[in-house]
């Protein structure tokens, strides 16, 4: 298939730490932005688990940030699973705009971690919210025309699915406590803005990347846009029975309704693992049209 680079087990991995590696991010902006947007909505254990779900997985992007390095070494050095350690590779790599990459994104989850602290650290992490965001916009398809353009854009796509992936967990367990419901609401309201973000930027990135219509047809990178268009889809239409359904039967204290949208809310998860998948394959192993 045009556009397709070839998949060998090096790729694989590739494909599961970036996969991770964009978990570990947008859960650790999202705790980030659900703690400062309800710092006075939500139940503490609820607030505190989100702030600790941004500190673990702030850790677990700095680990994968290391792994993703060796495992370019091997990609572009040709000797394999050697290359991940060999000094000239990560030199080169350190020197790529995935090194760039990186410092931005290792200076911004470091940030995150502040978090914890009390007042100030909660700007601190903000900021760090925005630094990872941008580290994106460093490396990959970012990188081609309108360069500008495409980093705003992507920095934007990233927040609004940050506040949305980063709120599940919490919004799960905000399901068992009092007031949970009104939450659970109120997060509804203003998710519906991020998901009119999120489909208004994520159609423009793509026209952007594919250059017309006809181009997903045919291609490697419009194949798997298309699936994650459908797998995103599939997300909305959770999200959407949540808000008028679920979420209502929860404020009107309807039997099973707890159980039945953190039901709900766990296959939005399940929905966000395959997206990230399909997000991780196009950006390793497919070349956009426009780039053809």
């Amino acid at each position: 298939m045009t556009g397709l680079a070839p998949i060998d087990s090096l790729a694989v991995l590739a494909i599961l730490a970036k996969a991770t590696g964009y978990g570990a991010a947008l859960v650790a902006m999202g705790g980030v932005l659900f703690s400062f947007v309800f710092a006075k909505r939500a139940d503490g254990s609820v607030l505190q688990l989100a702030r600790k779900l941004a500190v673990g997985a702030a850790l677990v992007g700095l680990v994968v940030l290391a792994v993703r390095f060796g495992i370019r070494a091997a990609r572009i050095s040709g000797m394999g699973l050697e290359g991940a350690t060999d000094p000239m590779m990560l030199g080169f790599v350190w020197e790529s705009p995935l090194g760039t990459a990186a410092i931005w994104r290792g200076i911004g989850e470091l940030a995150l971690l502040a978090i914890l602290v009390p007042r100030i650290g909660h700007w601190i992490a903000l900021v760090g919210t925005v630094a990872v965001a941008i580290s994106f916009a460093q490396v990959g398809h970012a990188l081609g025309e309108p360069k500008a353009g495409l980093a705003v854009l992507l920095v934007l796509h990233l927040l609004a699915a940050a506040f949305w992936v980063g709120a599940l967990v919490p919004l799960r367990r905000a399901a068992l406590v009092p007031d949970g419901a009104d939450l659970l609401h109120h997060f509804g309201n203003l998710a519906a803005i991020g998901v009119a973000v999120l489909i208004i930027v994520g159609t423009t990135l793509a026209f952007l990347l594919s250059g017309s219509v006809t181009a997903l047809f045919g291609t490697a990178y419009g194949s798997a846009l298309l699936v994650k268009v459908a797998i995103v889809a599939v997300l909305l239409g959770f999200a959407a029975w949540n808000k008028v359904r679920l979420v209502p039967a929860l404020r009107a204290e309807k039997p099973g309704a707890t159980h039945a949208l953190r039901r709900c809310i766990s296959m939005e998860m399940l929905a966000v693992v395959m997206i990230l998948l399909a997000t991780a394959t196009i950006t390793s192993v497919t070349t956009p049209p426009v780039n053809l």
